[in-house]
């Protein structure tokens, strides 16, 4: 059945089938075995109506419109004179005189029953459809279509009298009730007991093929089947089809009208939460706001693709309703956009000469470091504008690098923000999160950034070393973009998805340990190495800037006793061992709390804090200081280490004792580089025996035992390769090693001397345990060039560059046994 409407623009005088809702059940058909008509009911030559749209099928009812002047002369005629009339669909219901190859050729004879004529002068008229016949020939179009033809039987053949005919037919009548029991609920009533009362096969199978909805294609194909058994087979299918689409459909309504129902009920309490706003004076609240940010966005220096970002999403917001969830997130977003700092920037601080005071007042030492801020600010004043450079501040714990940053800000009249990175392991962190995740925000960059109110402060990037990652993905990947200056002129968070320009900010990270940066970070990144502090720093350090800052926190900024150099010198190397200033920050805090208890008890406060009174306030002491301890004994040599609390000097002990033939024995509590520092040692003595003296038969039936003392403290490095060498052709030679003598270096197996690290505070630990000479790579001699000569006032230096010259000059001639003797 066709529902297609009919349109007078296109099709006027359309002839259309009436839904099928509106076609009668003619009871007294059920008692007929079938419809065809008598000979003497056939005309010679028939007329014809063309339908578009629709076919008749015999013993049903057809309601058509007629509206072409033909069609209306054949009704009346057919009606006036009781005659029988023919009715084809033609192929092209856009066609308005169709001629024979525009028609179907295969159609149904139908008896006119009522005709009733509309106020718009189209005829109304119900058919009865009585036999299939072929057109053989169109034999006149004037006044109306008139041609030749041949019927065609409508019977089940074979199958007519079968069981599977009948099962086929039940099924068929099955599925018709269900479908018009969901198609005709406001039936009238009787109607569904009509359909389910037929029992006409024939008649059944016909009126399945009339009702179900098809195109005028397949309702023709249905036409053509030869029996009723294979149009019921072709039809079957089809009804079950529309079954599935009318549950669909109704399953799809009853959803909809759920939501809406839904929709109603929140306007209507919408409109009652309006009322009770506006008898509070409240209403409009939403509007306001939206409005505030349309006027915040007008004052705003963005560029126009951002404009035009934000207008569009003002206008999503406006349309939302200001109760669901989505317009709480959209105002969100759109309050971010709008507190971003966009086209805003500090004014840079150009004077020299007070940055530079600044630094020196809040930072002791640290050279380097404001040598390279004082050089940007040079560049700055020159150019006016450019890239802020990416800068790594690396080094130990507590030597200021943190707090470098903030000074770093004040100096350039900067806004200063931090962000710590220690534990971030998700990437969102950094670049924030799709807005179409629940709870979604920008990243931490961003927050930062609305936080300082300017494009250009100076960021701190803490603990940049301590990134992590896992199936959330990987922040220090994030961060490429944002310390590259090439790229971070358009860095996109995910939340804001607005590109957003980075290159003014100065970014300045911090890091302990630089080998656990990613490699692509790290080049990213201009480093600059924070070593620790000596003794003489950290004096000046305490009395300069700790001992200030730490009364005033404790309530003593006026009444402070001095404290003697002395006290700070014991607290500083006996009670603390550290490269930075935090375990001195603490110890200075616990002698001042001492300090503030005498004070609040009334007891009176010393006239000065003494070393008697430190060791009096907090207890025995913690560490002892490195002292050499002299080496008269063959096999002991002095070595230098670097720690993560600045440098030690170190003792090597090597010694011969029975065992196994030439055995290694190494204690000490040494990791592997150290162990293979031993082995490549007494390798190389074993290569150039005969050159050093050494007689390779004492070591039969004899161990090689190397010591590093302090066993419980894990030791670790390349440093003490050359160390390790002379220890053990001192014990094998008996020949003792010059006094007050240390040395560093890495050997190799061809007895080149290869450079180490952290001179300085290797330096600075020689000369605190008395020693005066020192060997050293010769590429370790520009170490020293850079360290301020009043730290090496005492020592010497001696350059090698192969192991041959650390022996010749670190062992004496004289023989222990000799010496003894």
């Amino acid at each position: 059945m066709s529902k297609k409407k009919k349109n007078t623009d296109e099709v006027a005088g359309a002839e259309e089938q009436r839904p099928f809702l509106a076609i009668p059940v003619l009871a007294n058909y059920e008692e007929q075995e079938g419809f065809a008509p008598e000979a003497s009911e056939l005309p010679e030559e028939l007329p014809i109506i063309a339908l578009r749209n629709m076919a008749v099928f015999p013993g049903t009812l057809a309601p058509i419109l007629i509206g072409r002047k033909k069609s209306m002369q054949v009704i009346r005629k057919a009606e006036r004179e009781q005659l029988l009339i023919g009715v084809l669909a033609q192929r092209d219901a856009l066609v308005e005189n169709p001629k024979e190859a525009d028609l179907y050729p295969l159609g149904t004879l139908v008896e006119v029953t009522q005709i009733i004529e509309l106020p718009s002068g189209e005829f109304s008229a119900i058919l009865r459809g009585r036999q299939r016949f072929v057109l053989d020939e169109l034999k006149t179009t004037t006044p109306y279509l008139k041609g030749s033809y041949h019927t065609l039987p409508d019977t089940a053949r074979e199958l007519e009298a079968s069981q599977d005919f009948d099962v086929l037919v039940g099924m068929l009548h099955e599925r018709l009730i269900t479908l018009l029991e969901r198609l005709t609920p406001g039936a009238p009533k009787g109607f569904m007991d009509t359909i389910r009362g037929i029992r006409n096969r024939a008649y059944l199978v016909n009126l399945a093929s009339s009702v179900v909805d098809v195109p005028i294609e397949v309702r023709q194909e249905l036409l053509n089947a030869e029996d009723l058994g294979a149009r019921a087979m072709l039809v079957l299918p089809l009804i079950q089809r529309q079954i599935r689409e009318a549950e669909l459909r109704d399953e799809i309504l009853a959803k909809t009208k759920l939501e809406m129902d839904q929709q109603q009920r929140e306007y209507f309490l919408q409109q009652q939460m309006r009322a009770i706003q506006s008898e509070l004076g409240h209403e409009d609240s939403a509007e306001d706001e939206i409005e505030e940010l349309r006027a915040k966005g007008k004052k705003k220096k963005w560029s126009k693709a951002v404009a035009e970002t934000f207008a569009k999403e003002l206008r999503k917001a406006k349309q939302l309703n200001p109760q669901s969830p989505d317009y709480s997130v959209q105002m969100q977003y759109l309050r971010t956009i709008v507190d971003l700092p966009w086209g805003i920037y500090s004014k840079d601080h150009f004077d020299l000469k007070k940055a530079a005071e600044l630094l020196d007042r809040e930072h002791y030492g640290l050279e380097r470091v404001k040598e390279r801020i004082l050089e940007h600010l040079a560049v700055l004043k020159l150019k006016g504008d450019m890239k802020s450079p990416i800068i790594c501040l690396y080094g130990p714990p507590g030597v200021g690098k943190t707090s470098l940053g903030r000074s770093i800000a004040e100096s350039l009249g900067r806004k200063y923000v931090r962000i710590s990175l220690g534990g971030v392991h998700d990437e969102a962190e950094i670049r924030g999160h799709r807005r179409t995740y629940i709870g979604a925000m920008s990243g931490r960059i961003i927050q930062s950034l609305q936080k300082a109110g300017t494009s250009n402060p100076v960021f701190v990037l803490d603990e940049i070393d301590k990134l992590s990652s896992d199936y959330k993905g990987d922040p220090a990947s994030a961060l490429l973009e944002v310390l590259d200056p090439e790229q971070n002129t358009t860095f996109h968070d995910n939340y804001l998805d607005i590109d957003y320009d980075l290159s003014k900010v100065l970014f300045i990270a911090t890091a302990n340990d630089v080998s656990s940066i990613p490699q692509a970070l790290r080049d990213r990144m201009e480093l600059i190495e924070v070593s620790g502090y000596i003794a003489e720093e950290k004096l000046q350090i305490a009395q300069q800037h700790l001992l200030p800052r730490e009364a005033k926190s404790h309530g003593l900024a006026e009444r402070i006793p001095p404290f003697s150099r002395e006290a700070l010198e014991l607290i500083i190397e006996e009670y603390t061992r550290e490269s930075g200033v935090r375990g001195l920050t603490k110890r200075i805090a616990a002698v001042l709390r001492k300090l503030a208890w005498a004070l609040a008890s009334e007891e009176g406060l010393p006239e000065e804090v003494t070393p008697e009174l430190v060791r009096q306030y907090l207890g025995k002491t913690v560490y002892s200081r490195d002292k050499y301890q002299g080496n008269e004994l063959p096999g002991v040599v002095v070595g230098l280490a670097w720690t993560s609390v600045g440098g030690e000097i170190l003792f090597i002990e090597s010694s011969l004792q029975a065992g196994q033939n030439g055995r290694l024995i190494l204690t000490g509590s040494l990791g592997d580089v150290m162990k293979e520092s031993a082995t490549i040692a007494l390798s190389y003595v074993r290569a150039h025996a005969e050159e050093l003296g050494i007689d390779l038969e004492q070591l039969k039936d004899k161990e090689l035992h190397i010591h590093v003392p302090e066993g419980a403290i894990p030791k670790d490095g390349p440093s003490a390769g050359i160390t390790m060498v002379t220890s053990i052709v001192s014990a094998l030679t008996r020949r003792k090693v010059r006094p007050r003598l240390a040395m560093t270096g890495e050997i190799t197996l061809r007895g080149k001397v290869l450079p180490v690290g952290g001179i300085k505070e290797k330096i600075l630990a020689a000369k605190r345990s008395g020693i005066q000479d020192i060997i050293l790579c010769r590429e370790n001699e520009r170490d020293i060039e850079e360290i301020n000569e009043r730290y090496l006032e005492g020592l010497s230096f001696h350059y090698v560059d192969e192991i041959g010259q650390v022996l010749d000059y670190a062992l004496l001639e004289e023989r222990a046994d000799e010496v003894n003797k």
